[in-house]
């Protein structure tokens, strides 16, 4: 390794003094602050997340983009409690991830929120039906001595399955189920201690759009129906444009944000109204959009000057 580029816990000093982390939002159900992931392999640092701030309310759906390697998946395993940040503050349904012993990992990870991976193999037990599969979370989390307790679990496992449309499942394993089956009974699992939030991975990555749509309006049910926070990394264009808010990660930074909105014209027609935004960071930093960029020739360095009501970027010319 090159002696003068900086050892890994010279990386992890800078970033841990530079990640003085602000006042979170009390009613937040994620607050991200300055979060930086280092990995370190062979003699080799790369830092996945450089910084990055994210703020979620709760009952909000919001799709995670960004190429690969941006660090959006590094996110998301963080905000899981499947890996452990270096430096900044994240805080999900009132847990600090930074300050969590092994034990209360473990509990996070069983009641605070649920999680979905691509793969449908991972989600569920093959030799289990689909109910047994949502019954799963609930007996490892505990309490099944009391009385009525198998009951109690019953009917939150008909519930689940019959709020997303596949209670007529309940007895099949998954080899019996489809896919887009599979993924909304990995939905109901997921939901099964109901968590306060709801993170999934690429989860229709392996699906056709129309069975994608199906999972996707599944994810809609519960943040909707049971007031979950969803959280979805996607490439899928189609989930990413149905949610109100997009956040793209760029760099280990979220880099701009897509709101979207229902609005109504004079004639009473509705529509859906969007607008993108760059982010500002604490220390004033943005990512601008590459294809603006491109459009205007702009590299190295920008010329800026301060107007009344807005700030003026035009290409160094000089």
């Amino acid at each position: 390794m090159n002696s003068d580029q900086p050892t890994y816990e010279e990386l992890r000093r800078r970033a841990t003094a530079a990640a003085e982390p602000r006042t979170r939002a009390a009613d937040a159900a994620i607050a991200c602050d300055r979060l930086v992931r280092i990995f370190s392999t062979d003699g080799i640092e790369v830092q996945a997340l450089q910084g990055l701030e994210l703020t979620v309310e709760q009952g909000d759906l919001v799709a995670l983009v960004g190429a690969s390697g941006s660090g959006k998946s590094t996110l998301l395993n963080i905000l899981a409690g499947l890996d452990v940040p270096t430096a900044g503050s994240a805080a999900v349904a009132g847990y600090d991830l930074l300050e969590l012993t092994a034990r209360d990992r473990l509990r996070y990870r069983r009641e605070a929120v649920g999680f979905v991976f691509q793969q449908t193999a991972r989600n569920l037990l093959p030799f289990l039906t689909a109910a047994q599969n949502v019954a799963l979370p609930m007996q490892l989390k505990g309490g099944g001595s009391r009385r009525g307790a198998g009951a109690r679990r019953s009917a939150r496992v008909a519930e689940i399955l019959d709020a997303l449309g596949i209670g007529d499942l309940a007895h099949r394993r998954p080899a019996e189920l489809s896919g887009g089956q599979q993924q909304r009974v990995a939905i109901a699992v997921a939901m099964a201690n109901d968590p306060k939030v709801l993170l999934a991975d690429e989860p229709t990555g392996e699906l056709d759009s129309e069975t994608a749509a199906a999972v996707f309006e599944a994810f809609r049910t519960v943040n909707k129906e049971l007031g979950v926070t969803v959280v979805i990394v996607t490439h899928d264009p189609m989930v990413a444009g149905e949610v109100r808010r997009t956040v793209a990660i760029r760099d280990g930074r979220t880099s701009s944000e897509v709101l979207r909105r229902l609005v109504t014209d004079e004639h009473g027609e509705e529509s859906i109204s969007e607008r993108e935004y760059v982010v500002l960071d604490r220390s004033g930093r943005v990512q601008l959009p590459a294809k603006f960029l491109e459009a205007l020739g702009m590299e190295h360095r920008v010329a800026v000057d301060l107007a009344p009501d807005h700030i003026e970027l035009r290409p160094d010319r000089v």
